[in-house]
């Protein structure tokens, strides 16, 4: 297995070669370096290339700074590149796959919000239900023996497992359903960023042959490889 490089903030030059997405001035900026951007893909997720999983740690990475970020910033991506330019897409097919990826994201966490919501309205009914019976068959027993401690007793432990009962529901609708929706409002976000290539040219002229999108994390040529295309300075 290929040793993967760790993935750092870098404060290269802003007058590197680039590629891409123009980034907005005012953008909230996340920038990753690494050393080929295969390191950023899941190796052993067989998709086609604008459908492939990141790699976990690139979408820890990501989505920890993206979450240290004011809620309301704009959303940049800056990939720093040790290698120089290859395919003249590359930066768009770059691009394509993480707005795929985060958009997928989002809509997993929104089957999960509806899936636990779902959950939720059922113990709710079903908390309801034997909170009910609970009071109910308390206050028989208790009326059983009247007058006497043990009735309290029976009638106030009844009541108190009842509203146990209503423990998950609650928890559900006070505290458990807005993190999975805060999570999949920032994958939107996440997937409408621009995304822009930095080159750094720290690699022989021809590095990018053996690297995505001309050869698959798992190793696979693409087809139809074509010649590096021209640069854009970055704004």
């Amino acid at each position: 297995m290929e040793t993967r490089k760790a993935m750092t903030t870098t404060s290269s030059a802003r007058d590197k070669p680039s590629a891409g997405d123009p980034i907005p001035t005012k953008c909230s900026v996340i920038e990753v370096h690494v050393g080929e951007l295969k390191q950023l893909f899941n190796s052993i997720d067989p998709s086609p290339f604008r459908n492939k999983d990141l790699d976990p740690k690139a979408e820890e990475f990501i989505v920890a700074w993206a979450k240290d970020l004011p809620r309301d910033a704009t959303l940049a991506l800056v990939v720093d590149l040790d290698r120089e330019a290859g395919l003249p897409d590359e930066a768009a097919v770059l691009r394509d796959a993480i707005h795929e990826f985060f958009s997928q994201r989002a809509q997993a966490y929104r089957r999960r919000l509806r899936e636990l919501l779902r959950v939720g309205r059922t113990s709710f009914v079903i908390g309801l239900v034997a909170l009910a019976s609970a009071i109910a068959l308390g206050d028989f027993l208790g009326g059983l023996v009247k007058g006497s401690p043990i009735g309290e007793i029976v009638r106030e432990s009844f009541t108190i497992g009842g509203w146990v009962s209503m423990w998950r529901p609650l928890e559900i609708f006070l505290y458990d359903w807005w993190p999975i929706r805060d999570e999949a409002r920032l994958s939107d976000r996440l997937a409408a960023m621009p995304v822009r290539i930095r080159y750094l040219n720290a690699k022989e002229p021809d590095a990018w042959r053996g690297d995505w999108p001309a050869v698959s994390p798992r190793g696979e040529r693409a087809t139809g490889e074509a010649q590096p295309g021209a640069l854009n300075q970055a704004s």
